[in-house]
């Protein structure tokens, strides 16, 4: 039993040896990301003022990224105007490379920017006020063939 124990303690100490390095390599200082630095966490995120419209963007587009989906996957061709106004909004003013890290291929990036642009262009057509069909006057009541009543017993 003591040789068990003794042989444990050696394992033990043996890994602990071994993952020193490792914990002292964790444990660094982050001195290197000073909070003055060019490309700190605010900066790359925008986190001024301005970047309200961003996030609500961001979530909208989370909440349209079903419409986004079955665009690719069933060939619907509608993406809702607030889900294209997210897409123009992050890609042009916030995070251009935003929708290739969710996933999306360059070339359906592309096409999404390409889809939400254009439809941003098209004026929807103006409502024609066509006039409703004249109404049908009331047929006669006059018989068609008279006297054929007498024929009937």
């Amino acid at each position: 039993m003591a040789a068990h124990t003794i042989s444990f303690l050696f394992l033990l100490t043996a890994l602990l040896a071994l993952a020193m390095p490792f914990i002292a390599s964790a444990a660094r200082p982050l001195s290197r990301y000073s909070i003055g630095s060019s490309m700190n966490l605010a900066a790359r995120l925008k986190l001024d003022e301005e970047s309200a419209n961003c996030w609500e963007s961001l979530f909208q587009l989370q909440a349209c990224s079903g419409e986004v989906v079955m665009f690719f996957l069933n060939g619907e061709t509608y993406i809702g105007h607030g889900c294209c106004e997210a897409i123009r909004t992050i890609e042009h003013q916030c995070w251009p490379a935003l929708l290739g890290t969710l996933g999306f291929t360059t070339e359906e990036t592309d096409v999404l920017k390409g889809y939400c642009d254009e439809a941003d262009h098209i004026e929807s057509p103006p409502s024609s006020t066509t006039p409703s069909p004249p109404s049908i006057s009331k047929p006669a009541t006059k018989p068609v063939a008279t006297g054929w009543e007498k024929l009937v017993p």
